[in-house]
């Protein structure tokens, strides 16, 4: 979605807000012997009294209002009656649409106790994340956030899932601009343009590179099992820099 006045914008933050509160108090309300199912109910029920509908499940049919993935799953789990337990590294995504308006916001948290390693992890994703963002505004080209995210990575030792990208958003859980690496494709020349609406959502590991398919339709882990985290934020493109709308 390309953003073409103030009314459009108000929209997206308004929605951006509503999924960014959401997780933030889904996280808040994790506890050992709480099921994911649980979780996610909250999460249901957080949206629908803003008047939003779930994205995953609206447009993809997907068995859970939001993606609850519980390590070493990474991303797109479907939350069930498993127990959450101490220690348990936790990916929360949260997307949704209020009258047409979509948004989309992730994270990683941990139910105490944290171990420094994790602790360190979830620090650094959540700085690569920002690395991306802060090199994102229009006339750039699109690859600049990906260079800035894999500089981090490679900097401090991570590795990036490579099959899992930002992508366009606003007008629809995913739109155009399709996939937007979050490593450097110095393939990619396309340019970022006044307004456009998308995700920035790296997914940093230990040492994992792809996320591979579970026993079901939906949940991917990373290949090797090592321990990965994913940070994502909705924003707008403006001559300035990045306009973050998923803010809580």
């Amino acid at each position: 979605m390309t953003i073409g006045n103030e009314n459009q914008l108000e929209k997206l933050r308004h929605v951006g807000h509503v999924v960014a509160a959401t997780m933030k108090a889904m996280a808040a309300a994790m506890e050992p012997g709480m099921t994911a199912r649980e979780l996610d109910s909250l999460g249901r029920a957080l949206l629908e009294r803003e008047g939003a509908r779930p994205a995953p499940e609206s447009t993809y049919g997907f068995p859970g209002a939001t993606c609850i993935s519980v390590s070493p799953a990474i991303a797109h789990g479907i939350p069930g009656d498993q127990d959450l337990r101490a220690g348990d590294l936790v990916n929360i995504d949260v997307s949704a649409d209020i009258d047409g308006f979509y948004a989309d916001t992730s994270g990683s948290f941990v139910i105490p106790p944290v171990h420094e390693k994790i602790e360190r992890l979830c620090r650094d994703g959540k700085r690569a994340m920002w690395a991306g963002i802060k090199a994102a505004r229009s006339g750039g080209r699109l690859n600049e956030i990906g260079r800035a995210i894999q500089t981090f990575a490679d900097k401090n030792r991570y590795t990036l899932i490579r099959n899992l990208a930002s992508h366009g958003v606003g007008g629809a859980l995913h739109e155009e601009p399709g996939e937007i690496a979050t490593w450097y494709e110095p393939r990619d020349q396309r340019r970022i343009h006044e307004g456009l609406v998308f995700t920035i959502e790296p997914f940093l590991s230990t040492g994992s590179h792809l996320a591979v398919a579970g026993d079901d339709d939906w949940t991917l882990f990373a290949d090797g099992g090592h321990a990965t985290v994913q940070y994502e934020h909705t924003l707008v493109a403006t001559k300035r820099g990045a306009v973050v709308l998923t803010t809580a």
